[in-house]
């Protein structure tokens, strides 16, 4: 009897990354087609959105590996549940992360959902730097080995009955190793640069971006003194830890060190600095983090100890969980952090194994 091969629809975003983890998966004898969605209705006259150019890249990775592509129309749904939640966070003087809910909302429900019961597949695949292990019939979510684009700090909201129906071909490479997989097999996207930012926007973008969607209300720039030193445009332009951009290079202070946000106050519309970057009013002794997720459903018994990131591409911080209540949860750092960013995630790790994580609702000041 001729075993069937198994169906797996990737997601093609007209990168080198998910163009090469296609090529390993037609090695390994799956049954490959492709999927492009497009999360974003673009009047491109800024040239924020590459949807069309990134389609065409698809188009013809997908002719070069002789793949069927699907396309999908994920726009609506990508405005009202990943960047209306965007501009209502950046409202409130947070910091979101888009990635995390666009993986959440719009990757591993919607295109995971369309895929498996519309397609018939039996597993999605993606181009994520991360890896998957099965141990006692579990399913665990692992970082990639390559260290400097390791992806599992934005899909900690995955669960595990999800990864037993997921790939991630490329988790077990490293970057430079996918490159050159890529222009050995004759990819024209081989030296495509990597998308950064919110999912279509780079970042040196991203301010104007933010400018279409939300009113300007300019402020001042207040030492934690409360010595006024300067006007801020508008306060969701800032994030806690930045230091340019802030136009206040020539004010004068102790020593002469650059200054950084380290508040932002909404009632009075004020972006609150100190000078040095290890400044206190910097450092954060710990968090209080909402919508937690933990992909294994393991019953932790509190207060234990792990890893943590706050930010991508961060070193693993070590720290003390604290169970608050069934939304909350307390985080505590062996050493103090610098720039913990509420509306940004952390991220929980035992050894290489991400166990979850949540959003960041206030930070712990040393002060």
């Amino acid at each position: 009897m001729i075993k069937q091969k198994k169906k797996v629809i990737i997601a093609m975003s007209g990168g080198v990354d998910s163009s090469v983890a296609a090529w390993f998966l037609k090695k390994h004898t799956y049954l490959v087609e492709g999927l492009f969605m497009k999360n974003w209705e673009e009047n491109d006259k800024e040239g924020y959105c590459h949807s069309e150019k990134d389609l065409s890249d698809a188009e013809n990775v997908c002719k070069k590996l002789n793949i069927y592509l699907h396309k999908i129309n994920f726009s609506q749904e990508y405005w009202e549940q990943v960047f209306k939640h965007f501009l209502k966070e950046h409202k409130k003087g947070n910091t979101p992360n888009p990635d995390i809910l666009c993986n959440k909302e719009i990757k591993f429900k919607l295109f995971f959902n369309y895929a498996i019961k519309q397609l018939q597949a039996d597993y999605i695949a993606t181009g994520h730097y991360a890896r998957i292990c099965k141990k006692n019939g579990i399913h665990y979510l692992l970082k990639g080995i390559d260290c400097n684009k390791d992806q599992s700090y934005f899909l900690y909201t995955l669960k595990a009955d999800q990864l037993e129906k997921i790939l991630f071909p490329i988790g077990s490479f490293k970057k430079t190793q996918i490159r050159i997989i890529a222009k050995k097999i004759g990819l024209t996207v081989a030296e495509k640069k990597d998308s950064t930012g919110i999912c279509f926007i780079g970042p040196k973008n991203i301010n104007s971006f933010l400018s279409y969607y939300m009113t300007e209300k300019k402020g001042n720039i207040i030492t934690t003194n409360g010595e006024i030193i300067g006007k801020h445009n508008g306060l969701f332009y800032y994030t806690l830890g930045q230091r340019k951009g802030l136009k206040i290079g020539g004010i004068q202070g102790k020593d002469d060190m650059p200054w950084y946000v380290v508040e932002k106050n909404i009632k009075t519309n004020s972006l609150i600095v100190a000078q040095g970057s290890n400044n206190l009013h910097l450092m954060s002794k710990g968090l209080i983090a909402e919508k937690i997720d933990w992909i294994n459903n393991i019953k932790f018994k509190f207060p234990f100890f792990c890893k943590a990131k706050i930010r991508y591409r961060q070193n693993d911080l070590s720290c003390k969980i604290k169970y608050i209540d069934n939304f909350y949860i307390k985080v505590l750092f062996d050493v103090p952090v610098v720039a913990v960013t509420p509306g940004q995630s952390v991220v929980f790790y035992l050894s290489d194994i991400c166990i979850g994580g949540g959003v960041i609702k206030y930070k712990l000041p040393l002060l």
